[in-house]
């Protein structure tokens, strides 16, 4: 199995030997500068400004020891090659009136469209415009509102983040579509620029905010650590052996085990209770000017819907720059990311996203990527494992997964306050 999953930051010198780009030169990364200067995020994705996670993190009071900013931008491109139009989503009803990506008289409809979402009462049905909306699919919505096909694909996935057209046609599934198309624009609202927010200095903040928290409610946390085996008592999870190093001498390991009625954990530790679902593919680029057509945003999401490029499933790039931290001035880090559709040359499923960026100074891209799921809920014997990270730029899937894990370990459903005053985000 694939190496672990955890939310990983390199430097320039670690993303170079990992993915193998020597090149001719010993040290090509020296061209860009102080190593140290790059955090580089293997797991590419943005924050919603009030999605869930947002709200655990706030909740949990990891906050504290966190700092975001705002991503310049969110995007969708509709079409391929020159002729392809990049734009900003519409998020509002004045927006559809101004966007570039639909007609005069779609705009109309789309404005109504956003008009009726913004004013959605699912316990009101005299908001509902007549539909049956707890029995209806997202099409018979759509028809309602007459949209063309164009704007039903960015509505469905760069609004609601759906990551194929398999929504569309699910009986029930309007009330779920509706809620996300909410959360992005009440996400919008929040910052302005876009509905999404990063951390300083990456993602790596996130797990070391955690760490931070965890010492001080005695939680420990064990770097440079590597589980041996997993143990049991009959059918059910005793506990671990394990083998730390000790930092600085990788000669010197202390072998312990240690007790537990529970584990949580990513697929990677257990291969024997996963199945495959799908490969990633992901490339990582280092540019050195802003994406073409996005207003020179400094960072952004931009979604390729799957229809416009004669896919199943959607292209993701993620950017961000030194706005965050994240890299030296004047350098901007993208990631380009879908699920594969074949098992032919995986550069050619990812072109069309790469073709966006222009010019690329550096390109890392390794293998496809296996996705697992498990296939227990883990109650028969206490091990309660997630999912693996998808494809898309932002979190909400991921959140969708934490909040499974959580219901499954505990018996429980994740309630958390939609309390944000402990959240600290810079904008200029």
């Amino acid at each position: 199995m694939e190496e672990r999953c955890a939310i990983r930051v390199l430097t320039t010198s670690q993303l170079f030997k990992k993915y193998g780009n020597q090149g001719q030169g010993s040290e090509p990364w020296k061209k860009y500068g102080r190593v140290n200067d790059w955090n580089v995020d293997l797991v590419p994705k943005l924050l919603m400004a009030n999605g869930e996670l947002t709200n655990i993190l706030v909740s949990t009071d990891v906050t504290r020891y966190l700092e975001f900013r705002q991503i310049a931008g969110s995007f969708v491109q509709q079409g391929t090659g020159s002729r392809a139009t990049v734009a900003k989503v519409p998020s509002s009803a004045s927006e559809a009136l101004s966007s570039p990506l639909m007609g005069l008289f779609e705009k109309r409809r789309a404005k109504n469209f956003l008009q009726w979402v913004g004013n959605f009462d699912a316990n009101n049905p005299s908001t509902h415009q007549g539909l049956n909306i707890p029995a209806c699919s997202m099409k018979d919505v759509y028809d309602k509102f007459g949209l063309e096909a164009t704007t039903r694909d960015f509505i469905g996935h760069s609004m609601a983040l759906y990551q194929s057209d398999e929504y569309i046609n699910n009986k029930g599934q309007a009330m779920e579509t509706i809620e996300r198309i909410r959360l992005y624009a009440n996400s919008m609202a929040r910052y302005g620029k876009s509905p999404y927010i990063y951390p300083l200095y990456g993602l790596g903040e996130l797990p070391q905010g955690f760490a931070r928290l965890s010492a001080i409610y005695g939680g420990t946390y064990m770097l440079n650590t590597s589980v041996d085996d997993i143990l049991y008592d009959g059918n059910k999870v005793s506990g671990i052996k394990a083998t730390m190093l000790e930092r600085g001498n990788e000669d010197q390991a202390m072998k312990f085990e240690t007790k537990t009625k529970m584990i949580l954990g990513d697929p990677s530790y257990f291969p024997g209770k996963t199945r495959v679902t799908g490969y990633l593919l992901k490339c990582i680029c280092i540019l050195n000017h802003p994406i073409e057509r996005t207003a020179d945003s400094d960072s952004l999401q931009l979604i390729i819907p799957q229809s416009q490029v004669g896919r199943k499933r959607d292209i993701y790039i993620a950017m961000v720059s030194s706005a965050h931290n994240v890299c030296p001035k004047g350098y901007y880090i993208a990631i380009v990311s879908t699920i594969a559709e074949s098992s032919a040359n995986h550069h050619l499923e990812l072109q069309p996203g790469l073709d966006r960026l222009g010019r690329i100074e550096e390109k890392f891209m390794g293998p496809p990527i296996p996705l697992y799921e498990p296939v227990e809920d883990g109650s028969k014997d206490g091990i309660y494992i997630s999912k693996s990270y998808d494809a898309t730029s932002h979190f909400e899937t991921t959140t969708d997964d934490v909040k499974d894990i959580y219901r499954r370990a505990t018996g429980e459903e994740l309630k958390v306050e939609g309390l944000r005053e402990g959240l600290q985000v810079a904008d200029e």
